[in-house]
């Protein structure tokens, strides 16, 4: 419920505090006071009208704040959700709306900034306003359908069917993404299919380059290797003058001056042991030169396959790439080649997939457009009957229901999430005149009553927790204004109720009568907003009766219309108690 509403600065208001009771709150005053302020102030707040031209003159800013009070814990899931704000564990709310002198806005929700859309879903969820904008919930045709499941208790099938439409959407979207990518997946899936296998083919071991090109170094220079160790053979070990020979002749020398010069010893080994080493050297060389031999298929081969590895490193590598690079390489498109099989097969899954949803949602379509039928014909009467006794005996009423598909949709028959079809409230308020939708009617005294039939019917399943009625009793008398007043005390009953009348007969039915005065202080005019209670609320009711000149008949009849509408303010005691003095619910705000 709204609990109060904050107004700064907004047009003729300069500052004020309206509180409001859970049940019937009822706005009285003279016309012009600025009774639909305070509701185009609520319509402000929630994101439902332009704030052009509606800054008081003078003013830098305007505030409109509203403190709604949350019991329904899945209501404050659902506007966390939309304000994309942790308000779970929070029962009050504080949505305030300001406007600059430069004609920009800001909204916040317990602090959190709101975006323009934020603010008009928070609006839509939290208040349904009647009479002066074209916003409101119940005419939309997809929250008619929504109220429509609710009424025939098809409100769980239509989740289900929203869930299953849900998931056949992401399942063709998945399949559209993927026929699209088909030709470019096959293109694809055979180049990786021939690199992978031109690869494979060639069988490439990661050490293998180095060795390969090691031994073909070799067997290109075999002459030139077989020539220079040949030579130095010859210098250690055959040559007339071998270093071999001519060591070990000194080696000789040098161990016998040792015998004479002990000194001599050690220098005599180092030379014994190099002669030693070179003679072991100058045999390991003979040994590779006998065994060198140029075999020119071995090269050949070596050559070739050297050749096809380079091709491959190149080719797949990239620059300064070896085997190893090349290795991963095939490992990749391996992954790329298994992913993209995986993916046609995937679109057979959602095609067969997609044909299973497509069963269910048939049924449970069918199933769904039966009870949205039978509801519409159960509520049809009713409505009929509501309208006679607001003054609409002659109105007709009925649901008009069109299969969910067209070219937009093509002509797909599971063209909405709501179902098999969309339904739009349809009435012809006078006779003679064609049916036309609910949200093109043009009366606004019209629309609150067809408003008030539809609500007093629906309102058990109704979730907007704030409903506003405008101009609800325009171009109706007394006697219908009981009626009206009646019928928004029983709506009362399920949600707050905020109504703007000129009749007392509908203002008595109030849990709380808040009344509007326009003064005019040194050039500057101020409306006022004051809850009026016990002999206030007498005399007011009295001058909607007679007008300013109130009579000792008019009191009473006041009276009598009170004691007929009244019963005490839900959470309140006796707020009607004669000669008790009215508590002003409205107050200067120093806080905000």
């Amino acid at each position: 419920m709204l609990r109060e509403l904050h107004i700064t600065n907004l047009a003729v208001i300069a500052d004020a505090v309206v509180e409001f009771d859970r049940g019937l709150n009822c706005f009285t005053g003279q016309t012009g006071a600025g009774k639909s302020l305070v509701i185009g102030a609520l319509e402000l707040l929630l994101g439902l009208r332009s704030p052009q031209n509606m800054l008081r003159a003078g003013r830098s800013e305007a505030r409109v704040t509203g403190i709604f009070q949350i019991v329904d814990a899945g209501l404050r899931q659902r506007l966390a959700a939309i304000a994309d704000a942790p308000l779970e564990d929070e029962p009050e709310l504080v949505l305030t709306r300001r406007i600059q002198e430069s004609g920009r806005t800001s909204a916040t929700l317990n602090g959190n900034a709101l975006s323009g859309g934020m603010l008009k879903a928070l609006g839509e969820t939290l208040a349904d306003i009647h009479g002066q904008h074209d916003a409101q919930y119940l005419l939309k045709p997809i929250n008619q359908l929504a109220m429509l499941d609710e009424f025939g208790g098809a409100a769980e099938l239509a989740e289900k069917f929203r869930a299953l439409y849900q998931e056949r959407q992401e399942l063709l979207a998945q399949q559209r993404e993927l026929a699209a990518s088909q030709t470019l997946r096959k293109q694809q899936l055979e180049l990786y299919e021939f690199q992978a296998e031109e690869i494979d083919k060639a069988a490439v071991k990661p050490d293998e380059l180095a060795e390969l090109e090691s031994r073909h170094k070799t067997l290109s220079n075999v002459e030139t290797i077989k020539r220079q160790a040949s030579a130095a053979y010859e210098a250690l070990y055959d040559d007339e003058h071998a270093i071999v020979g001519r060591l070990k002749t000194i080696t000789a020398v040098l161990l016998d001056a040792a015998q004479l010069h002990e000194e001599l010893s050690a220098t005599a080994q180092q030379v014994r042991d190099a002669a030693i080493s070179l003679d072991d050297a100058a045999f390991t060389l003979r040994r590779i030169i006998d065994r060198l031999e140029l075999d020119p298929a071995e090269l050949a081969e070596i050559t070739d396959r050297l050749n096809t590895l380079n091709r491959l490193i190149n080719k797949y590598g990239g620059q300064g790439a070896g085997a190893a690079e090349l290795l991963v390489y095939r490992d990749e498109i391996g992954k790329q080649i298994t992913e993209l099989k995986a993916a046609d097969q995937q679109s057979g899954n959602a095609g067969s997939q997609i044909a299973g949803l497509e069963k269910q949602l048939s049924q449970i379509g069918r199933e769904l457009s039966k009870k949205r039928k039978a509801a519409a014909e159960k509520l049809i009467p009713l409505v009929h009957g509501h309208l006679a006794e607001l003054g609409m005996a002659e109105a007709r009423f009925h649901v008009e229901f069109v299969p969910a598909t067209g070219e937009e949709k093509g002509d797909d028959m599971f063209g909405s999430p709501q179902g098999l079809e969309t339904a739009e409230f349809m009435i012809a308020p006078n006779p003679g005149q064609p049916a036309a939708p609910l949200r093109k009617i043009a009366s606004g005294g019209e629309l609150s009553r067809v408003m008030l039939a539809l609500k007093s019917i629906l309102a058990a399943g109704d979730q907007v927790s704030v409903l506003v009625f405008d101009e609800i009793d325009a171009n109706v008398g007394g006697r219908m204004g009981t009626i009206i007043g009646e019928k928004l005390r029983a709506l009362a009953e399920h949600h707050q109720v905020l109504c703007i009348t000129h009749l007392p007969q509908i203002a008595a039915f109030a849990d709380r009568q808040i009344t509007i005065r326009k003064t005019a202080r040194n050039g500057e005019s101020f409306t006022s907003v004051e809850t009026v209670t016990g002999d206030d609320r007498v005399r007011e009711l009295a001058e909607m009766i007679t007008g300013k000149h109130v009579s000792e008949t008019s009191l009473t009849q006041a009276k009598e219309l009170l004691a007929k509408g009244v019963v005490p303010c839900r959470g309140q005691t006796n707020p009607e108690q004669p000669g008790k003095k009215a508590k002003a619910a409205v107050r200067v705000s120093k806080r905000l």
